[in-house]
């Protein structure tokens, strides 16, 4: 019968049509493999070399660097950190999304096949087919709401970059003023131990009394608990730096780490207010992001009004009984009678109210982070110039010191007395760059952008920096 025929023929295409459907394949996780894995991760992989490539300026070509400077270790945590990958596994969720979201619905087919004890014919067969009609433009509001989610998947991934960056710079700028601090302890631990020498034996002649030698041996013993703290504050920081790229701490143990630029914050010349500004409410990495929510949200109200519109569904069907042949079509469809997605709409509603309202709420924060920095980063700026001034003056103080003493005018005591002031300044002076570059560092999060030259781009979807090779 021809019936039977068309049903056949019609199974057989279904079952080649699910040919082309995916298998499964296993990808199991090993805890041992990954802690492997990562111990052994070091400055020196092909992959982070591959991955550098065309990122940096040209005079970084040379590989393995002599050199590892913030750029450079910004991109290595770029590379490394597992964050970063999170954040690039959720970007190619949501645009799988977009494939999911421009799905049609399949059509449905059912068949029956029967007999009975008339003369006639004793087979009863039908087939019915059903063919569901979206309406009111509900796919391409899926499909928009899904682009905007693969959009704002995009933006978190740059600010988790942003995040990350900011890690590594203050991880970096802790490292490198604890190895300034620690050869500057070190001298002036050798300064308190002839100082406490020296006093010793002005008291052993009657010339001073025992509470001054003591005030010595107390700042002696200070200064010694100084230089053990900065050898663990080296170490501390090293720790972070690793942490921070995504590295083990072995990993920098034969790297050369510097700051070229550490002693020569951007003055506030090059700092123009109303730039400043202009970046905190428009170009924050967290402004872009909360629009981008928006958009989301905007598009899931629109989705929500397109579906209080019912879906028609279509069903011809073909029935054979008794040797007659059978048509007819049938139509399904959702009566809005009792409601009409009230609830969900006002929810989306409500939920695009709150988003517009936020990205308000992010920019004004932006302005006010970005004044308040601003003004912290002048001060800092002040503070440092006047150690400066300070250091300069006690370096003429020793140099005045020590043509005394040559000319017979003055004695060690007052040498040792001159250099210990400019160790102290100098340290001063130290402390005052750190307050200065995390003022810095406070200010380009503040407006979410590198603020030195020939730092990192600002970070922007689909920004090269971010992108790494599918698999590693």
């Amino acid at each position: 019968m021809p019936i039977f025929k068309n049903i056949v023929l019609l199974l057989i295409i279904m079952n080649l049509a699910g040919c082309a459907a995916q298998r499964y394949h296993s990808a199991p996780v090993s805890i041992t493999e990954n802690a492997h894995s990562l111990s052994a991760r070091t400055l020196q992989d092909d992959g982070l070399r591959a991955f550098l490539q065309g990122k940096l300026s040209p005079t970084s070509a040379a590989w393995p660097f002599t050199q590892w400077s913030l750029p450079e270790l910004t991109l290595a945590a770029f590379y490394f950190n597992p964050s970063l990958q999170i954040a690039r596994d959720q970007v190619v969720e949501a645009e799988a999304a977009i494939v999911t979201a421009r799905a049609r619905p399949n059509p449905a087919i059912q068949a029956d096949l029967g007999g009975e004890t008339a003369p006639e014919s004793p087979w009863i067969a039908g087939a019915g087919f059903s063919l569901p009609i979206e309406t009111a433009g509900k796919r391409g509001g899926r499909i928009t709401e899904a682009q905007h989610l693969a959009g704002a998947a995009q933006w978190n991934l740059a600010s988790t970059a942003w995040t990350v960056r900011t890690q590594v710079r203050g991880a970096l700028l802790e490292y490198a003023a604890a190895r300034r601090n620690l050869p500057l302890l070190e001298e002036e631990k050798s300064l308190r131990d002839q100082q406490v020498h020296l006093l010793e034996q002005r008291l052993a002649v009657g010339l001073i009394s025992r509470p001054e030698v003591d005030t010595a041996r107390i700042q002696q013993t200070q200064t010694l608990l100084a230089v053990q703290s900065a050898v663990g504050r080296i170490a501390q920081a090293r720790a972070s730096l690793a942490a921070a790229i995504g590295v083990p701490v072995s990993a920098l143990s034969n790297v050369s780490i510097s700051w070229p630029n550490l002693d020569q914050p951007p003055g506030t010349e090059s700092l123009r207010p109303i730039q400043i500004q202009q970046d905190a409410v428009l170009n924050r990495i967290d402004i872009r992001k909360a629009l981008a929510d928006y958009s989301v949200a905007d598009a899931a109200f629109r989705l929500q009004i397109a579906l209080q519109y019912p879906n028609l569904d279509l069903g011809p069907s073909y029935a054979f009984e008794e040797g007659y042949q059978l048509f007819s079509v049938a139509a399904d469809l959702v009566l809005p009678v009792f409601n009409h997605n009230q609830g969900p709409i006002a929810e989306a509603k409500a939920r695009r109210d709150e988003l517009a309202h936020r990205v308000l709420s992010v920019q004004a924060a932006g302005i006010a982070a970005s004044e308040r920095s601003l003004a912290k980063y002048i001060a800092a700026l002040n503070q440092l110039a006047e150690t400066r001034r300070l250091v300069q003056q006690s370096v003429a103080q020793q140099d005045s010191a020590k043509a005394a003493f040559k000319a017979g005018q003055s004695d060690r005591v007052v040498i040792n007395g001159a250099q210990l002031l400019t160790i102290v300044t100098t340290l001063a002076e130290i402390d005052a760059l750190v307050s200065a570059q995390q003022a810095l560092g406070d200010l380009e999060n503040a407006v979410q952008k590198p603020l030195l030259p020939g730092d990192i781009q600002p970070l922007a979807p689909h920004s090269p920096v971010l992108e790494r090779s599918k698999g590693k």
